[in-house]
């Protein structure tokens, strides 16, 4: 079981109707919400733990959560709004979003909200993205990472950060990164793309960058590429570096929104199907096992970016696509 933990929001994506008339289409989004959702299609077991809104927006995310097989136990409804992010698509760029969260459920998910008992057969904690920017519902996930990367009992959960950084919701640049480093430190594995870790990392190439993470404690660091791909380094038990690379699954691509959450999503998947999400079992991956890892990643990455908006592959589908 991998619990996705974070924002879950409305995508106001545009669309031209048939008239030609420019507008927006609602859509369920949220890059953990999205996780979730790619989860559930690929066959792992998922659960998702927040706040949502009793609104009708929230009710749509909450329904689709559920026909998508992601358990909705662990969700608290509350009469705040939903949180809508508007979302800007040009050719050839990464999407732009502005985001309307003031007084929204789910950034208002609280200490009070979190479960008193976690499934039994938890094995991993997804966390990140824009919840992480916002109060009380970063500071509710950050200290529930933190007391479970304190585990240190077998059965504890591999804590998986994707910091998908939106600089529109980052307000000090320097308080961001030290506290996003924190989180790093909790994480056994980071997943960051290429524009992420020029943001915050500037000034270093990608390889320091990269060293820069892999320096803060996790075990395995994975970074997408776009077009180039995927790279991960990973660091055992005693102390010996790993790596990989995977190449992109050329497709034709109608936008890119949710191929990160995805790519992030697929990934742990892999590991849980392939009963590796443990902590041991990471640190003693082969280099073959964590190419093949990326690869599928890669795979389910591409064909989200098929369609429009954030509509993550069945395994049916990625079974049936052709190399």
């Amino acid at each position: 079981m991998i619990l996705c933990c974070g924002e879950a929001l409305i995508d106001m994506v545009p669309y031209k109707t048939q008239d030609g008339i420019d507008t927006y289409r609602p859509l369920p989004g949220g890059s953990p919400y999205n996780s979730a959702i790619a989860m559930g299609r690929l066959g792992a077991p998922v659960s998702f733990m927040g706040r949502l809104s009793s609104d009708f927006f929230g009710t749509m995310l909450v329904e689709r959560l559920q026909k998508n097989n992601v358990r909705t136990d662990l969700i608290v409804r509350s009469k705040q709004n939903s949180t809508l992010a508007f979302v800007k698509i040009e050719s050839g760029k990464e999407p732009q979003y502005a985001f309307y969260t003031e007084g929204t459920a789910d950034r208002s998910f609280s200490l009070q909200d979190l479960p008193h008992k976690l499934p039994q057969d938890l094995h991993g904690i997804l966390f990140g993205s824009i919840s992480m920017t916002m109060e009380p519902v970063a500071s509710t996930i950050e200290q529930f990472v933190r007391t479970q990367s304190q585990r240190t009992d077998p059965n504890a959960p591999v804590i998986s950060l994707d910091p998908n950084v939106r600089p529109v919701m980052i307000h000090d640049h320097r308080a961001y990164v030290k506290r996003l480093e924190g989180w790093i430190s909790s994480a056994t594995i980071v997943k960051i793309s290429g524009a992420d870790m020029e943001y915050v990392y500037p000034s270093l190439s990608r390889e320091a960058a990269l060293e820069k993470v892999l320096s803060l404690g996790p075990t395995l660091v994975v970074t997408t590429l776009g077009a180039d791909g995927a790279l991960a380094i990973g660091r055992r038990k005693d102390g010996s570096r790993f790596s990989a690379t995977a190449p992109v699954v050329p497709v034709k691509v109608a936008d890119t929104i949710g191929a990160g959450d995805t790519f992030h999503a697929a990934l742990l998947s892999y590991f849980e199907l392939q009963e590796k999400l443990n902590r041991s079992a990471l640190a003693e991956l082969s280099e073959a096992e964590l190419k093949e890892a990326l690869f599928f990643a890669n795979k389910a990455a591409s064909l989200v970016c098929t369609k429009h908006g954030a509509e993550p592959p069945t395994m049916a589908e990625m079974d049936a696509l052709e190399l």
